[in-house]
C-alpha cells in the first residue's frame, strides 16, 4: 500500500513541503511543482529514503504528475535505488506512453538489481514494440547477459550494437569487455578492448580507477598497449608504476605489453629491463621482444633470443617466424632468413602469405627481384595483397618500373584493395617519371570514394600530444620549429646529405620537391621535441 501525503507535517517532515495546488489550473504552479518533485525524488534517491519517497509517490498519484514521462523515469529509478524492482515495475507498467528513456529505466532496473532474466525480457519486448535501443540500454542489456553467460543472446546484442552504430561508444563498448569477460571469453573481450579507439580505451581505464573497480593484468596489459598504439611514454610509465605497486609487473600479459610500449616509444633498454625481470615468460613475450629486438636493428640479439627459446623448450609458432625474419628483412641476411622460412617445416608450421610476403620483401629490399617473382610463382597458396606490396616496395627501391607495373597488374585482379597500394602504384610511376600514371593511380582513389589518411607525427610533452601534418604551421611555436629544421637542413648538407625526391608525386621543381621533404611531419615533431625536450629523453 502507499500512504497517501499528510496535510500536516512534524517539523522533521518540513523538507518534504510540496505546494498542494492543483498544477493543471495554474501553469506557472504546474512548473513549480514540477521541478519541486523532480528535484525531491532526485534527492530522496540518492539518500535511498523509502518512507518519505513513498508520500512523495502518493503526492505524484493525487496530483496526476506520473503522467509525465521524466517523473514515471524518477520513480522507476527511486523504486531500482531502494531495492524495489518489481516496484519500478508497476510504475512502468502505468506509464501510458513509454519512451526510449522509460525502457531504459526498467531494464537497467532489473539488471542492476541482478534479475538478468526479467531484464532480458523486457529488452526482447522493447525490440518488439519497436523501439531502437541506445547507448543507455544497450550497457544494461550486455550486464545482464554477463550475469547469464548466455551466448546466443551476447552475441545478438553484439551484433545489434554494430548494426546500429554504437559500438564505437565507450560505454557499449566497455560494457561489451565487462560482458565477455565475466562469461570467461577472455580473447572476444580483448578483441573489442583493442577495438575501441587508444583515447576511448584510456579514458575507460581512467574511469575504472577513479570508481575505485578492481582492475587486474587483464585491464593493465589492454591499456598499456592502448598507450604503446599512441606511444604515450610518459603516461605508460606511470601506469607501469602502479603494475608494480599492485605486483601485476610480474605478469606475462603485462610484461610483453610494456615491452611494446618501451620499443615504440624508442626506449629498447627498458623493454630488455622488463623482459628480463618476468620470471615465467610465455610465448607472447618471447615473441614480443623479439620483434622489439628486429624493429630497432638489433638483430643478433634477436637470432640469440631465438636460440634461447629452443633452449628453455619453448616452441615457436608463427608469430616468432615472422619476428626473425622481419629481422632478417631489414638487415638484408638473406641466407639467414631463407634458413628460418625452411626451419618452420621443423616445427610443423606451414607458412602463410605473411611469411611469403617476409620473403619477398627481404628479397626485393636485396635487389633480387627475380628470385622474389620465382618465390610467388612458387607459392602454394593465392598471392596477397601484402606478397605483391612487398615486391613493389622492391620495385620502388631499385627503380624497377616494368615489374612494378606487372605487379600492380596482379593486383588489381585481386579486385578492391588498400588506399595504401593506390599510392605505392602513384609512387613507383612518380619514381619513374611518368606522372600521368602516377595521377591515374590517384585517380582510382578518388573513382572508389576512397581517400587516403592524412599523415600524421606527434609527440608527448607532459599531459598534452602535440601532432603535426605536412608543412604545418598551426603550432604555437611554428617559427621556432621551422628555425630548427633550418639549422639542422644546412647542417646536414655540410655533412654531404642529398635528399631524395624521387618518391614526391607531384611533377614539379627540385625546389618544391626539397620543400615538401624537409617539412615533412615527422621532421616539424622531431624539431619540437629538439627544442623542448631535455637532452637525455629519447623522441
Amino acid at each position: 500500500m502507499l500512504h497517501p501525503l499528510p496535510l500536516r507535517t512534524t517539523h522533521q517532515q518540513t523538507q518534504l513541503q510540496i505546494p498542494l495546488n492543483n498544477p493543471l489550473s495554474n501553469q506557472f504552479n504546474f512548473k513549480q511543482n514540477y521541478r519541486n518533485i523532480s528535484n525531491l525524488l532526485l534527492s530522496l534517491t540518492r539518500s535511498r529514503t523509502l518512507p518519505k519517497g513513498l508520500q512523495v509517490h502518493a503526492h505524484i498519484i493525487k496530483t496526476r504528475f506520473q503522467a509525465i514521462l521524466l517523473i514515471s523515469h524518477h520513480l522507476i529509478n527511486f523504486y531500482s535505488k531502494t531495492q524495489l524492482p518489481f516496484d519500478s515495475q508497476r510504475v512502468f507498467e502505468e506509464t501510458q506512453v513509454k519512451s526510449s528513456t522509460t525502457w531504459s529505466s526498467v531494464i537497467s532496473c532489473f539488471a542492476q538489481n541482478e534479475i538478468p532474466c526479467v531484464a532480458v525480457e523486457f529488452f526482447h519486448r522493447m525490440l518488439g514494440f519497436g523501439v531502437r535501443p541506445n547507448d543507455h540500454i544497450f550497457p544494461s542489456a550486455l550486464k545482464a547477459s554477463g550475469m547469464l553467460s548466455w551466448r546466443e543472446f551476447e552475441r545478438s546484442v553484439h551484433c545489434l550494437a554494430l548494426k546500429t552504430g554504437f559500438d564505437g561508444d565507450v560505454f557499449v563498448g566497455s560494457s561489451m569487455v565487462d560482458m565477455y569477460a565475466k562469461c570467461g571469453e577472455i580473447r572476444d573481450a580483448r578483441t573489442v578492448f583493442d577495438g575501441m579507439p587508444d583515447e576511448e580505451a584510456l579514458r575507460l581505464f581512467k574511469q575504472a580507477l577513479w570508481e575505485g573497480l578492481d582492475v587486474n593484468d587483464f585491464t593493465f596489459s589492454s591499456v598499456i598497449r592502448a598507450c604503446g598504439n599512441s606511444t604515450l611514454l610518459e603516461l605508460g610509465k606511470q601506469i607501469h608504476g602502479s603494475c608494480l605497486k599492485t605486483s601485476y609487473d610480474s605478469s606475462s600479459f603485462v610484461g610483453s605489453s610494456l615491452v611494446s610500449l618501451y620499443s615504440k616509444c624508442g626506449v629498447i633498454e627498458g623493454a630488455y629491463q622488463v623482459f628480463e625481470e618476468i620470471p615465467e615468460r610465455n610465448l607472447g613475450l618471447w615473441n614480443a621482444m623479439l620483434i622489439a629486438c628486429a624493429q630497432h636493428a638489433h638483430i643478433e640479439k634477436a637470432f640469440d633470443l631465438f636460440k634461447q627459446m629452443e633452449s628453455v623448450c619453448m616452441k615457436p609458432n608463427f608469430i616468432t617466424f615472422l619476428c626473425v625474419l622481419y629481422a632478417c628483412s631489414h638487415a638484408g641476411l638473406v641466407e639467414k632468413g631463407k634458413h628460418y622460412f625452411e626451419l618452420m617445416k621443423v616445427y610443423g608450421i606451414e607458412p602463410g602469405d605473411q611469411h611469403y610476403a617476409s620473403m619477398v620483401d627481404l628479397l626485393g629490399r636485396a635487389g633480387r627481384l627475380q628470385d622474389a617473382v620465382s618465390i610467388i610463382n612458387g607459392m602454394p597458396i593465392k598471392p596477397t595483397e601484402s606478397v605483391w606490396g612487398a615486391l613493389l616496395t622492391g620495385c620502388q627501391i631499385h627503380k624497377d618500373t616494368e615489374l612494378a607495373v606487372y605487379a600492380a597488374d596482379r593486383v588489381f585482379e585481386l579486385g578492391q584493395v588498400s588506399s595504401g597500394m593506390h599510392v605505392l602504384l602513384a609512387n613507383a610511376y612518380a619514381a619513374a617519371g611518368r606522372y600521368e600514371d602516377a595521377a591515374k593511380a590517384r585517380k582510382m582513389l578518388r573513382d572508389r570514394g576512397v581517400k587516403k589518411e592524412t599523415g600524421l607525427s606527434w609527440v608527448e610533452q607532459g599531459n598534452c600530444v602535440h601532432t603535426f601534418t605536412a608543412r604545418d604551421r598551426h603550432h604555437a611555436i611554428s617559427g621556432e620549429i621551422y628555425m630548427k629544421l633550418k639549422e639542422l637542413g644546412e647542417e646536414m648538407e655540410r655533412a654531404g646529405y642529398v635528399a631524395d625526391t624521387s618518391f614526391v608525386l607531384q611533377e614539379v621543381g627540385s625546389d618544391e620537391k626539397n620543400q615538401a621533404i624537409r617539412y615533412h611531419s615527422e621532421r616539424l615533431a622531431i624539431a619540437f621535441g629538439l627544442i623542448t625536450f631535455p637532452p637525455e629523453r629519447p623522441i
